[in-house]
């Protein structure tokens, strides 16, 4: 086991090169450059002179291939650099934005595993009658709403009509995240309902089952402690997947709320070409989807004893 994590986090290495390389090069053949981008958010006219000055004092007047080396070079540091528009230093401001991030992320996925998990399960165990028509249908409307749409209509109906919670947030807590957690988790509850049932409904007709019944083994006996174990490889993908996304943060929401996470961060960075923050950004999701499908293989090894994912007997 202890190989195969060492395996993994090796791979990490080219990998976060290749996709660093690959957005650095993007960047800079985007129509703008980051010196023009600030002097034009800013309102301010300025020469060619200044423009040129400024680029300079950023070593954006380097060739490209220097560029990406002396990024690299001062990342392998420890160094992310320092951020076009705001002066500060690139891994200060980005670990000032992870809590509100962690914390949308950890909601999100509380509430979509709260609601799709028993529902999923209730509508395989009453498949085809009136219940699982219900909640079928509903999960195809919340599958066909995007997510802004449903933040809007969550804005209408829990701040404009109720006055329950705040359209924009106030900062970095529970009351705050709310709104957009609700629409994280709509969004997410509708598909995965879909999926838990379906991963339900697999188990549910294997033999294994069919034989624990014919022994006089209990329904809810069968379904908690083999069905829904079973079953659970297929949720744990689901929600892999999610939370790398979430911790990715989610940009649409983020910016429609105005929660001061790492993808409305990300955004702002586009926007105004701030290359050493959206470096920064590339490295973060790469690293998130590399940890989180480790933890999800190690999980699956837990799981299920048959599969070995190539470490050895002893690992």
């Amino acid at each position: 086991m202890r190989k195969y994590i060492i395996q993994r986090f090796l791979q990490l290495i080219p990998i976060l090169i290749g996709i660093t390389f690959l957005s650095f090069a993007m960047m800079r053949v985007a129509g703008s450059d980051a010196v023009t981008e600030m002097y034009e958010n800013r309102g301010t006219a300025v020469s060619q002179e200044i423009i040129d000055a400024k680029k300079a004092e950023l070593g954006l007047d380097q060739p490209f291939l220097v560029q990406y080396v002396s990024w690299l070079n001062g990342f392998l540091h420890g160094d992310m650099g320092t951020s076009y528009v705001s002066g500060k230093k690139v891994f200060d401001e980005f670990i000032s934005k992870l809590p509100a991030t962690l914390l949308l992320t950890v909601m999100s996925i509380l509430a979509t595993v709260v609601i799709s998990i028993p529902l999923g399960v209730l509508a395989a165990v009453c498949q085809d009658k009136w219940v699982d028509l219900l909640l079928r249908f509903f999960s195809f409307i919340g599958n066909a709403m995007p997510n802004f749409f449903v933040a809007m209509l969550l804005m209408q109906l829990l701040s404009i009509k109720l006055n329950l919670l705040p359209v924009i947030a106030s900062g970095v807590n529970i009351r705050s995240a709310l709104m957009p957690m609700l629409t994280l988790a709509i969004s997410m509850s509708a598909k995965y309902m879909r999926q838990v049932r379906a991963a339900v409904l697999e188990e549910l007709n294997k033999d294994y089952v069919q034989g624990a019944r014919a022994r006089g083994i209990r329904e809810s006996v069968i379904l908690w402690k083999n069905v829904i174990k079973s079953a659970m490889l297929t949720i744990i993908t689901l929600l892999a997947l999610s939370i790398g996304s979430l911790l990715g943060g989610t940009a649409i929401i983020e910016s429609i709320f105005m929660w001061d996470g790492v993808g409305k961060l990300a955004v702002d960075a586009i926007t105004t070409r701030d290359y050493p923050v959206i470096q920064a950004y590339v490295v973060w999701m790469a690293l998130i989807y590399v940890i989180v499908n480790l933890i999800t293989d190690l999980l699956y090894h837990c799981l299920d004893p048959r599969i070995r994912l190539g470490v050895n007997q002893n690992g």
